[in-house]
């Protein structure tokens, strides 16, 4: 497969750096509002053709890079037995874990409930043009948790699960465990159906302080990053909000790290080893601008590629949803079409 973003992520230097965007089969895109008027979210996520589309739609609309699938991170909860409700103000438990002394007894695993999604990617796999990359992903385990103990997303301090945390240690641990174990089942499952890498997103890596998440955390994205780089896949890993904490991020964990919006790619490049490659980091609310004023913030962009060979262009978190769409094609003709040297 020739294919820019898996070039980069090997260390070959290209014209222009990848792109591609989190949350980019959404609702920025014109085409997937249209289904989304006949159809919700758990439907498209479960139907392998609908889903296998939606997958491939910012390919086509915005011309990206790459094709990230098409899913939720909340998957993972549902596998191992945790009741979810997919409402119109978000994704809901309605049993949440916190409630329980020892939660871990009330989880049962069941895997099995995630062979649709491998279906999905043997669509899209059908259907994509050889050229385009398949990005498989899973919730890292803190933000994962986080859900399955807070019960709702709206509150995304997640008072609940971050008291249970601190009161618990044992007992999350033993959580942190089944979650890690669940997950890595997930990935080579992924991996086994096609897709060329794999993402893991730690949305709330900054929730708690950068010393308790190495201490009772980051094992467990080394395990799932061991899991799935022992099979050739290449590994990125998002934990948003880590700060100062990118320095223990280290070849031995991942192959790219991505860099939220709050941390500058230049300073984010002095904390996290050489060795491992950047991807990120535009603020998403640059898109609300005019075209004027994000062309102006991508040309200061332009003197890190030129220092950097392994840098994926991307957003510093995932599209808003009422990004305009004109503004997304924009940056992406505009990585495509300027300069870079």
């Amino acid at each position: 497969m020739q294919s820019i973003l898996l070039d980069t992520i090997n260390g070959i230097k290209g014209e222009r750096p990848p792109v591609w965007f989190m949350r980019q089969a959404g609702r920025v895109l014109p085409n997937y509002n249209k289904l989304k008027e006949k159809y919700s979210f758990r439907e498209m996520m479960a139907d392998p053709v609908i889903a296998a589309d939606v997958t491939l739609m910012p390919v086509t609309d915005l011309g990206v890079d790459a094709a990230i699938l098409f899913s939720d991170i909340l998957v993972i909860p549902s596998a191992m037995g945790m009741a979810l409700k997919w409402t119109d103000g978000g994704p809901v438990f309605p049993t949440p874990l916190s409630q329980y002394d020892k939660p871990v007894d009330h989880l049962a695993a069941q895997p099995d409930d995630l062979n649709y999604i491998y279906d999905v990617i043997d669509e899209i796999l059908r259907k994509r043009d050889e050229n385009i990359p398949l990005i498989g992903f899973s919730g890292a385990p803190l933000t994962t948790l986080a859900y399955m103990l807070q019960g709702i997303s709206s509150n995304q301090n997640f008072p609940a699960a971050v008291k249970f945390m601190f009161q618990n240690k044992a007992e999350t641990l033993r959580l942190i465990d089944a979650v890690a174990e669940m997950t890595i089942i997930y990935a080579k499952n992924q991996i086994a159906h096609g897709i060329d890498v794999f993402q893991l997103f730690e949305t709330h890596a900054g929730l708690i302080p950068s010393a308790m998440y190495r201490e009772m955390f980051l094992p467990a994205v080394q395990r799932i990053s061991e899991a799935v780089r022992s099979t050739g896949t290449p590994f990125i890993y998002f934990p948003k909000g880590f700060s100062t904490g990118l320095k223990y991020v280290t070849p031995d964990l991942c192959d790219f790290v991505s860099i939220d919006w709050q941390m500058p790619l230049n300073h984010a490049r002095e904390l996290v080893h050489p060795e491992v490659g950047l991807q990120g980091n535009i603020d998403p609310r640059l898109l609300y601008a005019s075209p004027a004023v994000i062309e102006n913030e991508l040309e200061k962009l332009k003197p890190f590629f030129r220092d950097n060979d392994k840098w994926i262009l991307n957003l510093g978190h995932g599209f808003l949803p009422d990004t305009p769409y004109d503004n997304a094609k924009f940056v992406v003709d505009w990585v495509k079409n300027t300069t870079w040297k």
